[in-house]
């Protein structure tokens, strides 16, 4: 059977050949995307992030099954930490969501960052794009849970949900500007520990300060592991996206989103340009050698690898 048809078909195999052959670069997947392109954007893509320890991958795990009661059909990204020595990755969240991966309506696929910020793998658009061909309803992106490098997840998801914990000392430290911008719900996880009504508290008045007309995120209590407010979080993703569809949020955010991947790829092109080009004769080095003796300066060093582009 024609590959391309395996996938539209909801072949899993097929879906997890072509997320491998896009993560080792294989042009032969992106030009298949780019047949198939018209049949994504049907998902919704809901953004899994916060600090370490949260929880993520079990509360995960939880909406994923509620959804699975729905009858629907979902796919989880769950990126891992790359070890910058050995170059491999954990991939534990797969563990902690064993039940999951022998469900035929479930799609899982670990995924190491292998060097990229922002909490998300370089193949995560890829693969995105690959598991909304496959027909999932959502789409799950569980990020690293590194702290503050967590905002990308904003530029590829429809949905975001912040996960808090009580208890990780400095409770405002892990909640600064810039990652609670980008929440759209935040869940405080492991409620039933002291200080999660503080925790709660602390993040609604955070929230207060940067108050604007649209949609006001709502602070939730859950607990993955005793199976608390799972419904309720689940009720307000779905409230999410109905707000964005109305309100034309929805279509703004997918162009702004869609603009930055364009302009990311872009980037990518133009410095695998820059690298072949000053490869030929050492030149990259030469300039640096030159910028480090104070022979010349940054800036021009710059300039003059952008003027060799055009030649």
């Amino acid at each position: 059977m024609n590959f391309e048809k395996r996938l539209l078909e909801g072949d899993k195999r097929a879906c997890a050949r072509l997320i491998s052959m896009f993560e080792m670069g294989n042009s032969e997947a992106i030009d298949i995307i780019k047949r198939l392109y018209k049949h994504t954007g049907k998902a919704h893509v809901i953004g899994i992030t916060g600090p370490p320890g949260g929880g993520k991958s079990t509360l995960t795990d939880k909406l994923v099954k509620e959804l699975r009661k729905r009858g629907k059909k979902v796919g989880i990204i769950a990126i891992d930490p790359t070890s910058p020595f050995t170059g491999g990755a954990i991939l534990g969240d797969r563990i902690r969501m064993q039940d999951l991966a022998t469900d035929p309506g479930v799609f899982i696929r670990s995924m190491g960052t292998r060097g990229s910020l922002g909490g998300l793998s370089k193949a995560t658009y890829g693969a995105v794009k690959i598991l909304d061909i496959f027909g999932v309803d959502y789409i799950f992106i569980e990020t690293v849970g590194v702290g503050q490098s967590e905002v990308d997840i904003v530029k590829i998801a429809d949905t975001v949900v912040m996960i808090m914990v009580p208890g990780l000392g400095d409770d405002i430290q892990a909640i600064k500007a810039g990652i609670m911008e980008i929440g759209d719900i935040f869940a405080v996880n492991k409620s039933d520990l002291d200080g999660a009504d503080r925790t709660a508290l602390e993040i609604e008045m955070m929230l207060k300060f940067g108050e604007n007309e649209g949609w006001k995120p709502p602070v939730l209590k859950v607990s993955a592991f005793n199976n608390t407010g799972i419904d309720d979080l689940l009720e307000k993703i779905i409230e999410h996206k109905k707000y964005m569809l109305n309100s034309c949020e929805f279509d703004r955010r997918r162009l702004a989103n869609a603009k930055l991947e364009v302009l990311k790829l872009v980037e990518g092109k133009l410095m695998a340009m820059v690298l072949k080009k000053t490869s030929t004769g050492d030149y990259l080095n030469s300039l640096s050698k030159k910028i480090a003796e104070r022979e010349i300066d940054p800036y021009t060093a710059s300039d003059k690898i952008i003027t060799m582009l055009g030649e």
